[in-house]
């Protein structure tokens, strides 16, 4: 027992000597001025890219895909008579949609189409009377040109038969026939004449009943287009090639103008991103700038755009009531401005996942040189590589 008791004696150290520190503290020791390198090192490359690059780029959360989305309403009154699409279904420019009850529209057609046809019989009718009445009129000139030519035979007679009876040549029974041929052939002058002017004045008449015929035609014309267009209207197409969607039509169902029956989103072609930066991040921002997208739905793909164009006003301009700075209680807040961002046409991969409305992150990069690496590493190397070459 003493012999053992003796041994641990010898092997514990002496009261109050400081037990040797752990290993993984010994290790750190011997790592820190390593550690310290790294993290400086770190700091400095953190610190380039972010003068060199960081600070250039502009990022929102705040922006959406958008599109036109066309929504399709009935323009005439009628039963639902078909649905030819189904929710989501792509569908052609043109293409026939929804289909009304048309033998109402049908029937407004023939009968717009005959009220044409009588007034243009009427025209006809009025242009033949023209005709005809200036022939009447030809006719009334050449009756005053014979009447005209009975007065100088009935004034030569007359002045004949004066001389010779006043020679007593001829009796005054014979002078007096000749003076009664010759007011006869005065007075048939004067009626020519009044035949002639009535004809006359019956023309401007006709002509005035062939224009209102004919204004009666062009409206006949007018109302035969507008039920030819309104049983085209009984055929919802569709205005733009995209995606059938938000179809609310029912079969028999009677819809009235205005109704809204179906819409179609565009296809990912004709679609673009609004992003709502902050008014502190328009400084350099310019038109043009590339500009690199990630989308929520496809959070794996990046998509690459352009900056096409700045709103004229902020978003809060264009809000149902807008705010008024000019109250005493005014409270300064960082605006937003919607920016439109235009997908990349090269870019393929993804956009058959694109609908307007899904959530995007939109990141500017608004260096003077856009086409310099962006990432940490290449940009810090290309920093170097700048000041290697300028030493």
């Amino acid at each position: 027992m003493n012999a053992l008791t003796e041994t641990r004696a010898d092997r514990d150290p002496p009261l109050g000597t400081p037990a040797p520190p752990p290993a993984w503290r010994r290790l750190l020791r011997r790592l820190r001025l390593p550690l310290a390198g790294l993290v400086l090192l770190a700091g400095l490359l953190a610190g380039g890219w972010w003068w060199s690059t960081g600070r250039f780029l502009e990022s929102t959360d705040n922006a959406a895909i958008a599109g036109d989305i066309a929504v399709l309403s009935a323009r005439v009154e009628g039963e639902v008579a078909a649905i030819l699409v189904e929710d989501n279904q792509p569908v052609r420019a043109g293409q026939a949609l929804i289909r009304l009850d048309d033998r109402d529209w049908r029937s407004r057609v023939a009968e717009a189409e005959a009220g044409l046809a009588e007034a243009r019989a009427a025209v006809v009718t009025l242009t033949e009377q023209i005709a005809q009445q200036r022939a009447q009129v030809d006719a009334a000139a050449a009756e005053l040109d014979a009447a005209r030519a009975e007065l100088a035979r009935a004034e030569g007679d007359f002045r004949r038969a004066g001389q010779l009876a006043g020679g007593g040549y001829a009796s005054r029974q014979a002078r007096d026939r000749a003076e009664a041929d010759l007011r006869k052939a005065e007075a048939g002058v004067a009626a020519a004449r009044g035949g002639l002017e009535a004809q006359r004045r019956a023309l401007p008449v006709l002509e005035a009943n062939r224009d209102q015929a004919r204004a009666r035609r062009d409206h006949a014309e007018a109302a035969l287009g507008m039920a030819r267009h309104a049983l085209a209207d009984t055929v919802i197409r569709a205005p733009v090639e995209g995606i059938a969607a938000n179809r609310a039509a029912q079969l028999g169902e009677h819809v009235r103008p205005g109704q809204p029956l179906i819409a179609i989103a565009p296809p990912p072609a004709r679609q673009w991103v609004v992003a709502n930066f902050k008014e502190t991040q328009l400084a350099r921002m310019r038109i043009g700038q590339p500009v690199r997208l990630t989308v929520d739905a496809i959070p794996d793909v990046a998509l690459t755009g352009r900056l096409a164009s700045l709103a004229p006003a902020t978003g809060s301009q264009f809000s149902l009531l807008p705010p008024e700075n000019a109250t005493g209680n005014f409270t300064k807040v960082v605006q937003r401005v919607p920016v439109r961002i235009a997908l990349d046409p090269a870019t393929t991969e993804g956009l058959e996942l694109l609908r307007p409305g899904l959530s995007v992150v939109a990141e500017v990069d608004t260096r003077d040189d856009p086409t310099r690496p962006s990432g940490l590493f290449a940009a810090a190397a290309g920093v170097l590589r700048d000041a290697m070459l300028a030493e």
